[in-house]
């Protein structure tokens, strides 16, 4: 394998033709290789599927290569081995298995079939990539819930995908991840009653050594309420209990898996937060969802802190109505492969995840999801330790919305190398002078990130008011950067007390996951950004 291929998958954008935005197509769009840059009212086509761009077209290139990988579909990868896991408690005779569905779809399936309000957030062109004004690269593996449910083909499926969302930059957020989602029914027709529905829970293995907290009633009619217009009390909580028992199981399967990892990691220290041998605790946390009421997540108390594995409910009638299942009732779930890889694997990075880099790969085999080889997973090891550069990024948002170029107008599907992917670069000193002080690598130990979303809502306001939303930024750099950049924090956010104009500053951590960067690849590629950003938001870089 050559040094090429070991890169990240998140390919780099000629700064060039990302200026140049409105260059129409030379040829119809591919998923394998350089995609031609596109305007409006040209065809793309991906995987032999043919669809009109418009002015909502703000999927690039380097979002549609990522779709023939299925990284979820590899065999001997993390999330194949995590997926495989998870699967292993679901009996196949009752829960058919849909793992490769294709993952364009209808804006009517992504959100009118799962009852999103109009003004929902994720409807937004700075959250969703759209393909045109009536189709999206599907956001949640829900998209595919009512066809599923129509097709009627078991009485149980699971569905695992790459899903796709514009997000923030940092070690546990990529435009590309994927999800899994799984759902059971019972057929009033066919005499299934609450009665049937116990016998059901009844015949649920019970998850060793795991203490369960619920505390919260599982009728609250003001924050979590049963269907009652639909479901007998009988039916609700016999349908409850067995989510609950169901998924209690698939959590303990998880975390059985990890305990000897993380009982590896902690063998020199002495003392650790829980003992491999204490009972797994778990708490069901009353939630909302659009599609199922009452809803819950569920949470697992390890390393010390309670962390959100996965969201489930009881499927909202008018989802089962519309989906011509009018006499079923049943339940859903739905959580994050790469969230519990990283848990179960204990990886640092969600980068990793995409590279073809054999010092990552050949840490994993498929026979970790075996029933009968739970003590196999191990720890990932860490094969490097290049360093960060921190370089900064300060400008002023547009005055007027009407300077803002918005990014739902452009698309940008051409990839190239730019000066920072170039191999055996012959100049220019390390950046080990600009790292961060006990700063690990990608590849590293693990790094803690977080995102305060406290203010979220009135931020989202603010920057759609302004012209700027920061999920655009992210967007271009990630299409300028690759996966060259680890993370992206704002750092400041300063209003002039004269003129009133807003300026951002952002800070970039650039750092490859198989080299060392050099300084003045770093310097170019920050100025590619640079002159993106200033021509694609109307922003004015303050250098």
């Amino acid at each position: 394998m050559s040094s090429g291929d070991q890169e990240s998958s998140m390919p780099m954008l000629s700064t060039n033709l990302l200026l140049e935005h409105t260059i129409p197509f030379k040829q119809s769009v591919k998923t394998q290789g350089p995609l031609q840059s596109a305007c409006h009212d040209e065809l793309i086509t991906i995987e032999g599927r043919s669809y009109q761009t418009d002015r909502w077209t703000n999927v690039s290139s380097n979002i549609l290569n990522a779709i023939p990988r299925r990284l979820h579909l590899q065999p001997d990868h993390p999330l194949s081995i995590t997926r495989q896991i998870i699967e292993s408690r679901f009996p196949a005779t009752e829960y058919r298995r849909y793992n490769d569905l294709f993952p364009i779809v209808s804006v009517a399936q992504n959100f009118d079939s799962l009852d999103f309000p109009r003004d929902h957030p994720g409807r937004s062109p700075t959250d969703t990539y759209y393909v045109n004004r009536d189709t999206v690269l599907r956001t949640h593996t829900s998209a595919h819930e009512a066809e599923t449910f129509r097709a009627n083909e078991s009485d149980g499926f699971l569905i695992s995908a790459d899903v796709y969302r514009r997000d923030a930059i940092d070690r546990t957020h990529y435009p590309v991840f994927h999800q899994m989602e799984g759902a059971r029914l019972w057929d009033r027709s066919r005499g299934h009653t609450a009665a049937s529905i116990q016998e059901d829970v009844n015949a649920i293995p019970v998850a060793d050594a795991v203490e369960v907290e619920d505390a919260h009633p599982p009728d609250d009619k003001h924050t979590n309420p049963v269907q009652y217009e639909h479901h007998s009390k009988e039916e609700a909580f016999a349908m409850s209990a067995h989510l609950k028992a169901t998924l209690v199981g698939v959590v303990a399967e998880i975390f059985a898996r990890a305990r000897p990892a993380r009982g590896a990691k902690h063998a020199a220290l002495p003392t650790t937060t829980t003992n491999n041998n204490d009972p797994l605790r778990v708490r069901w946390v009353p939630a909302y969802f659009p599609w199922t009421s009452p809803s819950w997540e569920l949470e697992v108390f390890w390393e010390g802190d309670w962390l959100e594995i996965l969201g489930c409910g009881i499927i909202k009638q008018k989802l089962l109505v519309g989906s011509d299942v009018p006499d079923k009732i049943g339940w859903a779930f739905g959580l994050g492969l790469e969230r519990i890889a990283m848990l179960l694997f204990s990886i640092p990075d969600i980068r990793l995840f995409w590279s073809r880099d054999p010092r990552f790969l050949s840490q994993f085999s498929s026979s970790s999801s075996s029933s009968s080889e739970k003590s196999s997973i191990g720890r990932f090891v860490p094969f490097s330790k290049h360093p960060a550069c921190y370089k900064d990024m300060a400008f002023w948002l547009p005055a007027d919305p009407a300077e803002a170029v918005a990014t739902t107008t452009t698309t940008t599907t051409t990839t190239t190398t730019t000066t920072s992917d170039a191999q055996g670069q012959g100049e220019g000193e390390r950046v080990g002078d600009e790292t961060e002080h006990g700063a690990k690598a990608a590849g590293g130990a693990v790094v803690g990130s977080s995102t305060g979303d406290e203010d979220e809502v009135v931020k989202v306001k603010e920057e759609r008011q302004n012209g700027f939303h920061e999920n655009d930024y992210m967007e271009i750099i990630r299409e300028v950067a690759g996966d060259t950049v680890e993370s992206v924090t704002l750092i400041d956010d300063f209003t002039h007390p004269k003129t009133g104009r807003k300026s951002r500053c952002y800070r970039i951590s650039y750092r490859k996951l198989e080299r060392t960067l050099i300084n003045k690849e770093v310097r170019l590629l920050h100025r590619d950004i640079e002159k993106v950003v200033e021509k694609r938001l109307g922003v004015e870089v303050r250098r």
